[in-house]
């Protein structure tokens, strides 16, 4: 008996026929390949959730249920605990320093402020998302990992909410799309001067925003850039029978363009 076309595949060959209903171009062709692999990559972390569930076996948050859908991005890579592999070392020297507030400024579905939670268990978590959807699954992600007595979940965060990085021991994680630069910025939001800085740059929306952190901040925090990188080592070895190109799809996290992350550790005289 043949089985019933799904409502995914149903809705992703209806895009496409229509995507591709005029002359392709190159771009209306690079579109439509996104799309597929797009679709690809949602089949492969379907698969991970029945052969494995949906508890993160690998990276720096191991043990970690991730029960619920990406808020954007790749959720596949998270769910195998391949996501972002370059910013593993600088997760384990977060822990390793022991800070007593972490602020997630576009937390998303909680990945990084929920992670956190479980591996800083004496740590206060602030996850800030505008969007009302993923302030939601961030609720439902901290429930699902015993720690919403201390992840703290809110909207917008604004320049005079950094202030309390001044009385406390803080991190601040920022991916906010592009408007990183507004928000971080130590001559408004003074409070920043007194926290370590991991920030997510979107040079594809904002030419010289690498340049123009790295001045604002070079004064007083060591900078480190931080580029794209791929951990081969998260894949479960019942992907080692998978196309090459399925493997790359469990890894990829949708990005379209580079998005370096700079990690800034103030200067032992302004701890």
């Amino acid at each position: 008996m043949k089985k019933p076309t799904s409502q995914l595949n149903k809705h992703v060959h209806a895009t496409l026929l229509d995507m591709l209903g005029s002359d392709p171009t190159s771009d209306q062709l690079n579109q439509a390949l996104r799309l597929l692999a797009k679709w690809r990559a949602k089949l492969i972390e379907n698969t991970a959730i029945q052969k494995s569930g949906p508890t993160i076996k690998h990276g720096v948050f191991a043990g970690m249920n991730y029960g619920v859908q990406a808020s954007e991005g790749g959720g596949v890579p998270r769910l195998l605990g391949g996501y972002e592999p370059s910013l593993a070392p600088i997760i384990d020297e977060i822990v390793a320093s022991g800070p007593e507030l972490i602020i997630d400024v576009g937390s998303a579905e909680g990945y990084y402020a929920v992670g956190l939670a479980r591996r800083l268990p004496n740590a206060t978590i602030w996850a800030r998302d505008a969007d009302d959807k993923a302030q939601a699954k961030c609720t439902e992600l901290a429930a699902l990992n015993g720690v919403s007595d201390r992840v703290e979940i809110g909207g917008i965060m604004s320049h005079a909410d950094f202030d309390i990085c001044a009385r406390h021991r803080s991190v601040v994680i920022c991916d906010i799309e592009g408007a990183e630069g507004d928000l971080l910025n130590p001559s408004i939001a003074t409070g920043l001067y007194a926290a370590d800085i991991l920030v997510e740059c979107h040079p594809a929306l904002d030419a010289p925003i690498v340049s123009t952190l790295q001045d604002r901040f070079r004064a007083t925090h060591k900078i480190t850039q931080l580029d794209r990188d791929l951990d081969t080592a998260a894949l479960p070895k019942w992907m080692d029978g998978s196309s090459d190109l399925d493997r790359l799809l469990a890894l990829w996290e949708w990005r379209s363009a580079p998005t370096p992350w700079l990690w800034m550790t103030r200067h032992p005289a302004n701890q």
